[in-house]
Parts: C-alpha cells; structure tokens; sequence
C-alpha cells in the first residue's frame, strides 16, 4: 500500500514547549518509532510541519538589517533540510540497513495573485505576549494574531498548486524509498511570464500540500496525524463527540476552527473526494491502527454521512 503521512506538529514541538535541538531530537524520535512500525510492506511518504522552527529561524534573523534577512522561502528550505535530516536520521536507526530512506528538498508553485497574500493567517513562530508581539508588529512590519492564550506572527499561505520535483519523489517510490519531502508544506515559488521560478514570501500549509501530493503520487492513503486521537464535533465543549467515519462531503460542511483542526478537515476531504481513497485523522500513537482503521477518524466516499462514535 502507498501511504502519505503528514506529520503535525506533535512530531517535532508540543504546544508550549521551547523550541530547542533538544526537544526536537525527542519528539522525532517518538515520531520515528511509530512511522517505522508501518514501513514494513508499504511504501512510505512524509511530510511535516515546520511552523514554529520557521518562525524562530525569522525571529532570529529579526536582528539584522533588513537588507540582510533571508526570506521565508529561503527559511522554509533551511527547515526542510533540518527536520528531515532528523527523521531520515531516526527511521535509517529503526529501518533494515536495506530500505533507503531520502529526503528531497521540494519546491511547490503557487499564484502570486492567490488572495492569500492579502490575507495572512498561517501562524508561524513562538507564542507571544500580547505586549511582545506588539512590539515585534512594529518593529519587523510582521502581522501578529491572536493564538490560543498567545500570540503570533501570521503569514501568507497560498494554496499549492504543483510540485516541481514530484517525477524525483515519483522515481524514489519505485526504489522502495522511505521519502521525506515538502516538508512545512514545501519551498514556495511562483512563475513568471516565461515560466521561471521565483521564490516567494509565504508559508504553504502542510496538510494541503500532503493531500495534493497524496493524490500525484497515486495514494491508497492518506494519514494526517496529530495529537488527537480523532475529529470532534463541538471540540472543547463538554458535549464534544468523537467521529469515527464520514463522508467528505458531508464533514467538509461542518466547521473547524480555521486555526486547529479546521485545514486538516479539509485536506483530508479533498483527498478524499478527489482520488476516490480513505483518509484518516488521528493519534501519531496510533498509526499502526489508523492505517487498518481501528482508531481515527476515517474519511471516504464509501461512507456516508457523519457516523460519530467512540475512538477505540
């Protein structure tokens, strides 16, 4: 079976812990563990989120002259390169010495014009006080939003529209390559009028960069998984009610905070829609049974409705 899992970002930081080597090298370790124990058999892509390990890499930079502070597409790539090195590191420690393992630098296209660049809602970078990120607003021209009991650093997230090096990815695949790739939803670039490339200040979002690449790499399936066992309706509340499997259509109609679980939602029931597969929502703890269905939220055409019910 071919499976794209997206790692959230329990894979490399929890909410409210620092941003440090040492955190990171933990948390991918656990990551590692449970992705290996499903590598048998199938064939494997990952893709990660790099939100915070972005945002630290600008918020570093802060203290330079503008004129010589990289550009997210530039910190974007520099991620890639960091947290897949620490996953390929960690799987090639739990893999047989005979299952390569690569991780590929991925650019994704995106519209210059995509109305996202007016909009910036894609959170990046450590939490903030309200007074603190007032004063970095002023002094980077950052748009700050409100995160939880925090604040942050908001950016521009386009839709993705293409990978440049899916034939690459694509090759890997036929070698029987673990592949890590579009990590933090991949480097994001524009063309222009005589189709060069051109890097560009944005951060793609991860989920839906992995469900576009989950449907051109022909997935059987498709596993986003997080630090939550499952979708639920009315999350937060004391009603809140797990879903066990739905319909795409029928889930994309209820809404999720844009924020949490409201992009993984939707990435899923494209996926879903779109190749006619499953996708599943869940516990990073669970892969082994999110992968056969025993635990998750399960998204598919073959269901119907929105089917709620204990997570197992």
């Amino acid at each position: 079976m071919r499976i794209v899992v997206a790692l959230g970002g329990n894979a490399l930081l929890r909410r409210g812990e620092a941003v440090s080597p040492g955190a990171q090298l933990r948390n991918v370790k656990l990551a590692a563990a449970r992705i290996a124990a499903v590598a048998q058999g199938n064939e494997l892509v990952i893709v990660h989120g790099n939100g915070p390990q972005v945002g630290l890499l600008a918020t570093l930079g802060g203290s330079a002259p503008a004129s010589g502070r990289f550009p997210l597409d530039v910190l974007d790539a520099e991620t890639e390169g960091m947290i897949g090195y620490l996953i390929e590191l960690e799987l090639r420690n739990r893999l047989p010495a005979s299952r390569p393992v690569a991780t590929l630098l991925t650019m994704v296209e995106v519209d210059a014009n995509d109305p996202a660049f007016k909009r910036p809602d894609k959170p990046v970078g450590p939490m903030l006080t309200q007074n603190d990120a007032a004063s970095a607003a002023q002094a980077n021209g950052w748009t700050v939003a409100q995160d939880g009991d925090g604040y942050r650093r908001v950016v521009a997230s386009p839709r993705p529209l293409r990978f440049l090096e899916i034939e690459p990815v694509r090759a890997l695949l036929t070698q029987r390559a673990v592949v890590i790739c579009a990590g933090g939803g991949g480097i994001p670039v524009t063309a222009d009028a005589d189709g060069q490339h051109h890097g560009i200040e944005a951060v793609v979002d991860k989920d839906r960069s992995a469900a576009l690449l989950a449907h051109e790499v022909g997935a059987d399936l498709f596993v986003i998984a997080t630090d939550v066992d499952g979708v639920y309706l009315d999350w937060g509340k004391p009603d809140a009610r797990p879903v066990r499997r739905a319909h795409p259509d029928s889930l994309a109609a209820v809404h999720f905070a844009a924020g949490s679980m409201g992009p993984k939602v939707e990435a899923a029931c494209a996926f879903a829609r779109q190749s006619g597969q499953r996708a599943v929502i869940g516990s990073l703890a669970d892969i082994d049974r999110l992968v056969t269905g025993e635990a998750g939220t399960s998204i598919s055409a073959a269901n119907s409705g929105v089917a709620q019910g204990e997570m197992r």
